[in-house]
């Protein structure tokens, strides 16, 4: 029976927010405690950070460190799931090279997922003249790296949120091609969509699509209690609530979007005085009951948003300790990512080793050179 193995993980681009937290740290740990997965990978994407980075390595380097502490203070163990360094494992540059001639510029340019990472950062179709800001091509190139990086582990999941949905197509598309080409050699992957549809593209606190560090809207794991609470006060509601008294809309309002994704049902009577004020009193059970009140009309945002507070803290409390004690170990937590680094560099040596039998371009593998010193003599005697 063939294994099942996970690849996923994040550019080192900044502190880890909530949105990566519900769109996919949260299902890592409970997939990685789940017992399903032969291995899982986690990769610390600083490769291709610096395709749009290369100007500035520093801050590549300096938050491989961030996120491996958000990692393992969310939860991943490095003795069930693999962390390491994208950049260590040499083995991923030799499989992108050789899969750059199974995809067409065309096609990369039809990718909707690089269109609008393009987009998003402004490069331009031109970098003539004083315009500097053309699209590198390692950046262009990334979804031929990304499918090196799932197929060289033979994963056969890839956990990633809806807007990467065309990165796993086109590894599919590149793993057929080399298959059909050089004989089954590499393994087709599945994705796996967060399962909350709140969690598929979490909102930033000012109510834009994207939650970004360049935006200023996110939420840290590791922001401080006050920190959190200034944020979530802050965030954007309902812009025709204006009276406690009038009926509130629940559709596009960011807080709870982020009630949706975080709320349970046990966090009604453990915050219960959240509804408790000076003229009202609410008693709810459920995130539907709550809807339903602040629909109707008398349920005031700062009560909701008081809850969402308490809510996410009470979530994000035991992550923010967990990492002011490894933030006290830093040797422990680069060993962790020396030793993972040293394990997906050998298997992904072994499927770099089978895509190169599978070329015929493995010359000087043991019984591979005598039989080609052989072919090649008899073909100069005749």
């Amino acid at each position: 029976m063939s294994k099942k193995i996970i690849l996923t993980g994040d550019r080192p681009t900044g502190r880890l927010h909530i949105g990566h937290f519900v769109g996919s740290l949260r299902r890592r740990v409970e997939l990685q405690e789940s017992g399903l997965f032969d291995k899982i990978f986690i990769m610390i994407a600083d490769a291709q950070a610096l395709t749009d980075n290369a100007d500035n390595p520093e801050k590549v380097r300096q938050n491989i460190i961030e996120v491996a502490l958000d990692y393992l203070s969310c939860g991943l163990d490095p003795s069930k799931s693999t962390i390491f360094i994208q950049s260590q494992v040499s083995e991923l540059t030799e499989l992108t090279f050789f899969y750059n001639n199974l995809v067409t510029v065309q096609r990369l340019q039809r990718n909707p997922t690089v269109k609008a990472e393009i987009q998003m950062r402004g490069f331009s179709d031109s970098d003539e003249g004083d315009n500097k800001a053309g699209t590198p091509v390692g950046f262009f190139c990334y979804p031929i790296s990304q499918a090196a990086d799932i197929t060289a582990f033979k994963a056969t999941t890839v956990p990633v949120g809806e807007d990467q949905a065309p990165m796993i197509e086109q590894t599919r598309e590149i793993v057929r091609k080399f298959n059909s080409t050089y004989g089954e050699t590499l393994v087709e992957p599945e994705i796996m969509l967060p399962d909350n549809a709140a969690c598929l593209r979490l909102p930033g606190t000012d109510g834009k699509a994207k939650m970004s560090k360049s935006l200023g809207n996110c939420i840290y794991l590791s922001d401080s209690a006050d920190e959190l609470w200034a944020k979530v006060k802050g965030m954007y509601t309902d812009p025709l609530h204006l009276q406690v008294s009038d009926p509130g809309h629940i559709e596009g309002n960011t807080v709870f979007t982020y009630l949706d994704a975080f709320c349970r049902d046990e966090h009604f009577p453990k915050f219960r005085e959240c509804f408790i004020g000076k003229k009202v009193s609410f008693e709810f059970n459920s995130l539907d009951e709550l809807k339903e009140q602040y629909k109707a009309g008398g349920l005031g945002d700062m009560m909701i948003k008081k809850f969402l507070f308490e809510v996410l803290n009470d979530i994000l409390s035991p992550i923010r300790e967990r990492r002011h004690e490894l933030e006290k170990n830093i040797p422990y937590v680069y060993e962790v990512l020396r030793k993972g680094s040293e394990v997906a560099r050998a298997e992904a040596a072994d499927t770099l080793a089978a895509v190169k039998r599978a070329m015929r371009i493995n010359y000087f593998d043991a019984g591979v050179l005598d039989e080609l010193i052989a072919e090649q003599t008899e073909r100069f005697k005749a």
